[in-house]
């Protein structure tokens, strides 16, 4: 059976990640609605203003569907803005977020929009060398809980990891020919 990949529409750059995962063996689709995520058996919370999706999410009821879909230990992979989203804890923030992921972030950890860059990534899990990333506005992770490992660091500062169902990246991987990281996802949605 095909998985249904559900890339998460309501602000951001989710036209990205629905191209990326169209060249792999699933079927993407963009999801606004409640009952559009519970069809899903994974879904990508997107980069984008973490303030604004966590608004939408609670205004049109996406964070309950989101939850449910959790319960039902169906993956969800957030990306920079869906990292901040996922994350228990936001430093110096007390902004909405689903708090599923037992790790601390700090939002803009690397800079302004200015301060954007690409480098390469050795990611554990993630054969053929290292993954090309893109970085914009990202956060990091500052504390990571029981359970969660880390995939990626950069010097010192831990930009990928993953949690029983849940996968975070504070990187872009969808703005790369890349498709490794995409991959690796689907991965987590077949077992």
């Amino acid at each position: 059976m095909t998985p249904r990949i559900g890339i998460l529409a309501l602000q951001g750059d989710f036209a990205k990640h629905l191209h990326a995962f169209s060249e792999s063996d699933c079927e993407a689709v963009l999801v606004k609605k409640p009952e559009e995520v519970l069809e899903c058996q994974g879904l990508v919370i997107p980069g984008g203003e973490s303030t604004t999706i966590g608004k939408l999410c609670e205004r049109f009821g996406v964070d309950e569907a989101i939850m449910q879909l959790h319960q039902r230990e169906a993956p969800i992979w957030g990306t920079c803005a869906g990292m901040i989203l996922l994350a228990k804890e936001i430093e110096g923030s007390d902004q909405w977020r689903l708090g599923l992921m037992d790790i601390a972030v700090r939002r803009n950890a690397f800079g302004r929009q200015v301060n954007s860059f690409v480098t390469d990534l050795k990611i554990d899990g993630i054969p053929d060398g290292p993954v090309r990333a893109v970085f914009i506005r990202a956060p990091y992770v500052t504390r990571v809980g029981r359970g969660v490992e880390v995939l990626a660091t950069l010097k010192d500062k831990i930009v990928m990891v993953h949690q029983d169902n849940l996968l975070a990246t504070a990187f872009h991987p969808e703005l790369t020919d890349a498709r490794r990281i995409q991959q690796y996802f689907l991965n987590m949605v077949q077992q």
